[in-house]
């Protein structure tokens, strides 16, 4: 995993804003060979200079520590291209609409990918009044267990944290909701679509 800004992301982002080594060299009081060096793998570019490049490229330090570029097409309007972002150290859930360069304890982070349910991880959907009760038979132990489940509509998501040792069900309002998400700390993120009644 990349965790510090390398040669290949220096060239990437050089070469998307026009810029020569030449150029960039300037921009960062650096020798063009020294901007070479980098693109070639040779070494690294000075902790003191992560701002400068940043700000040289119009990308954020984190984008640069990634490893890899953020390129916001505005594609986040729509809640149903949620992205979730689980801790495997702290089980932390961050929650993003697009693309996002996201660490936790020091790990960067990539977005779970949701595969449709299976049959041990098979969501039961109930209409109960203005609410969906959905349930997973599905164990609750300290080492498998649902860890959190969101549902999504078009312009909003609900998300709750289930913990071990509870039950594998929860509520949200029906209102809009059109994709169900759940986590299960072993096999990973799964989806299900809602159809409104």
């Amino acid at each position: 995993m990349n965790q510090y800004v390398t040669g290949k992301i220096v060239k990437e982002l050089r070469e998307k804003n026009g810029l020569t080594q030449l150029q960039l060299s300037e921009k960062l009081g650096v020798s063009d060979k020294t901007v070479s060096k980098w693109e070639n793998g040779k070494g690294y570019p000075d902790i003191t200079l992560l701002e400068p490049i940043a700000e040289a490229f119009r990308v954020s330090v984190t984008e640069l520590i990634a490893g890899t570029a953020v390129y916001n097409a505005n594609v986040s309007a729509n809640m149903l291209r949620s992205k979730f972002y689980v801790c495997p150290v702290c089980g932390n859930v961050i929650h993003s609409m697009g693309e996002a360069a996201i660490s936790c304890h020091g790990v960067l982070l990539e977005p779970a990918e949701a595969e449709n349910e299976d049959e041990k991880h098979r969501a039961v959907i109930e209409s109960v009044e203005d609410e969906y009760y959905i349930s997973i038979d599905h164990p609750m132990t300290k080492d498998h267990y649902i860890s959190f489940a969101a549902a999504a509509g078009s312009d909003g998501l609900q998300l709750m944290k289930l913990y071990p040792e509870g039950n594998a069900e929860f509520r949200f309002k029906r209102r809009g909701i059109r994709r169900l998400y759940y986590y299960c700390n072993r096999d990973g993120l799964f989806c299900k679509d809602i159809c409104q009644k």
